[in-house]
């Protein structure tokens, strides 16, 4: 068997061992079903149970109350780029959004189809290193729209933002959802792919606030309408059986290592030690200002393309995996979700060092 090595993918990115163990058991025979679970009728009992606990867990671990619906759609979150207009915004009516990257101008691009966007704020002045503090709602918008993890420029919002009077809140949470304890009550829509921290691609997962979902638009195709999710319980076409079999894996994986909190100490941790060797090294600087870094997204440059792509190419061949930055940005990126090991994150740390004395 072929040697697992670090994988810092930005995404589809590092699954835990023992889920992956746990998935390869139940690949020819879900249980004792006879049946594997990725030929499973989803309309069946055995993958119902799976279904329901994926839900239980999901609630468990970020306290969604019933207030709520927790689904399971595909799409990505650059469907929810689109649905989240489609269903609350109208011509005449007005979103506020925060451009703080790539993934929140495709966003707000989306937006821009049913009705007026407002900028609230934007860090594309300085190559969105930062989060912007000062914020300037619009009027009277319907909803929130913020990414909260910025995969690509390794930033992150240390807490959510305050939406105008009478705004919902909504977070593309794709890269750093259930790395840390968060406020459900705050928001009226949650989503993100499942591909960084909660399993495979192909699933996203959306929290939504009930109300909200009567409130949606009536005239739009079936499928784009949340109320036909939430009544068939994520089940009105064939669901991605497998993605939220591994989902639940991964929510059961998390309640083992002590819930949120106990994730976002971890994250810290692994985090702070790649930061604190980068903020003393001669070559190599982080990108991201001090009290905006991601502790998902680590990016990093020496200054030099041709000494990056060498220290990628060396990385690569020493066995870590997936440290090239995003090709609209270059350098280097280490992406730590919530699977990835903090000896990784040590081992890497030695690596840059010895690499860092070669070059002197």
């Amino acid at each position: 068997m072929t040697a697992r090595i670090f994988n810092f993918s930005a995404g589809p990115a590092i699954i835990p061992e023992s889920v992956l163990e746990e998935a390869k058991e139940n690949l020819l025979s879900l249980g004792s079903t006879g049946i594997g679970i990725m030929e499973h009728s989803h309309r069946g009992k055995a993958f119902l149970a799976v279904y329901e606990q994926a839900v239980a867990r999901c609630r468990e671990l970020a306290g969604i109350s019933n207030d709520y619906e927790v689904l399971f759609l595909q799409g990505g979150a650059s469907l929810q780029f689109s649905m989240v207009p489609m269903n609350f915004l109208t011509s005449g009516q007005t979103a506020d959004y925060l451009i703080t990257g790539v993934w929140s101008e495709k966003a707000r691009e989306e937006a821009q189809r049913f009705g007026t966007v407002h900028e609230v704020c934007s860090s594309k002045d300085k190559n969105y290193t930062y989060i912007p503090q000062e914020l300037k709602p619009g009027s009277s918008p319907v909803y929130t729209h913020f990414t909260s993890n910025n995969t690509i420029f390794g930033t992150q919002f240390r807490t959510e933002p305050t939406p105008a009077a009478g705004s919902f809140l909504v977070c593309d949470a794709s890269s750093d959802i259930f790395s840390r304890p968060i406020d459900v009550s705050k928001y009226g829509i949650i989503y993100g792919g499942a591909q960084k921290n909660l399993g495979p691609s192909g699933v996203t997962l959306v929290i939504i606030r009930k109300d909200l979902i009567e409130r949606g638009s009536k005239e739009l195709p079936t499928m784009l309408q949340y109320r036909t999710h939430a009544k068939n319980e994520s089940m009105y076409n064939t669901p991605p059986t497998f993605g939220i079999f591994m989902m639940n894996l991964v929510f059961g994986w998390i309640i083992k290592q002590g819930g949120l909190a106990a994730m976002a100490a971890k994250n810290e941790a692994k985090a702070k030690v790649l930061y604190d060797y980068l903020d003393q090294s001669r070559l190599f600087k982080g990108t991201a200002q001090a009290d905006s870094r991601s502790l998902m997204n680590v990016t990093f440059v020496t200054g030099n393309e041709a000494i990056d792509q060498q220290f990628v190419s060396e990385a690569t061949k020493a066995g870590f995996d997936g440290l090239k930055g995003h090709r609209s940005v270059g350098g280097m990126r280490a992406s730590i979700y919530n699977a990835f090991p903090e000896e990784g994150v040590v081992e890497l740390v030695k690596f840059v060092r010895d690499f860092e004395a070669r070059q002197a």
